[in-house]
Parts: structure tokens; sequence; C-alpha cells
């Protein structure tokens, strides 16, 4: 039987879901449709009696996991702006979000499953995506460290464009030129060179 989603779950139980969780992206990365619930268990550290308890359905499972990752890409940005400046924060993040880029190319398969049975994992996401972003545009901008006339809309489709070319784990250090690229091109303008 399915957990209660109104209920808060105790502490330990939390740290098994996100075990799960986190395990599910793994291997369904590494091996598709094919991937066995025991195993995904066995790389959490739970029983398969934990793992159905929580997600019934490999549908459950597969929509669960791709959802906690965009969670985990956008809760991180209150973190990465208290802890750097604006600038760094964004840059932080922007490596975030290939690495969720990654994960969700890698449960390609499995998501359009996800999709063909009747469900939406990708609903919300990319509003949720987008404020993320605006929050940290909206930062460098107040701190002069981003130009203003670029919006968030902009940078997700810079970053979306990055993420279907070289989303690839062999293609990080792509990736990773394409996202400097982009962050410079973020960079205020000095007047003169406006006007020149």
């Amino acid at each position: 039987m399915a957990r209660d989603a109104g209920r808060p779950l105790r502490a330990d139980a939390q740290r098994n879901r996100d075990k799960i969780l986190a395990a599910a992206v793994r291997v369904f990365a590494e091996d598709g449709l094919d991937a066995h619930f025991e195993r995904i268990a066995r790389e959490a550290g739970v029983g398969t009696g934990t793992l159905y308890r929580n997600f019934p359905t490999r549908e459950a499972l597969i929509e669960a996991a791709y959802r906690n990752e965009v969670a985990r890409l956008c809760d991180a940005v209150p973190g990465l702006l208290a802890a750097m400046s604006p600038r760094e924060a964004l840059r932080a993040w922007t490596r975030r979000f290939i690495d969720y880029a990654t994960a969700k190319l890698g449960m390609a398969d499995a998501l359009r499953a996800v999709v063909a049975s009747g469900t939406n994992p990708y609903a919300d996401s990319q509003e949720m995506i987008q404020a993320a972003l605006s929050s940290l545009m909206d930062a460098g901008t107040a701190a002069g460290t981003i130009r203003s006339d670029i919006g968030p809309t902009d940078m997700f489709a810079a970053l979306a464009g990055i993420a279907l070319t070289s989303a690839k784990p062999e293609q990080r250090e792509q990736a990773e030129r394409l996202l400097d690229l982009t962050l410079d091109g973020l960079k205020p303008v000095p007047p003169r060179l406006r006007e020149g």
C-alpha cells in the first residue's frame, strides 16, 4: 500500500525516500526501462518492501525521481545566493542545470513510458526552473553583474540549447565551455562600448 501523501514522513522514512529517488535516477539512466526495482532498492540500501510502499508502480517511481531532480535544482537557489555573489551563484546553478539535463537525458526512455501511460511528469517543471532562474538573474541585475536586457526566458533558451547539444556525460567539457561563453555574454556592456 502506498503511503498517505498528506502526512509528513518521519526523518528516517524521508531519508529512505531520498535515497530511493537518487538510486532510481542512476539506475534508470544506466538501464532505461530494463531497470529492476530490486537493484534500485539495493543501491538505495533499503528493502524492496520499502521501495514499493513509497512507489507502488514503475511510473510513480520514475515520475517522483524526475520531479525530485527538478526540485533539487530549483531549491538550490537560495543557498547559492546566500553563499556566493549573484554571478558566482548563477555560474554554479548553470552547472547544476547541466547535471539535471544529463539525468533527464539518461532517463529519457523511462520518462517517455510515463508520458505514454497518461501522466505528465513535466507538469510545472519549466515554470519552476524559470522561477529559479529569474531569482538568480534578478539578483545579478540588482548587483550590476548581469545585463538587464537579457531575461530569464532568453537564458533558459540558451541553457536548453546547451543541454540539447551537450548533455551527455562524455560531452561535459563542451557543456562547460558553452556555459562559460553564455555567462560571459551576460556581463554588462560598458557605456562607451554601447555608444561606439
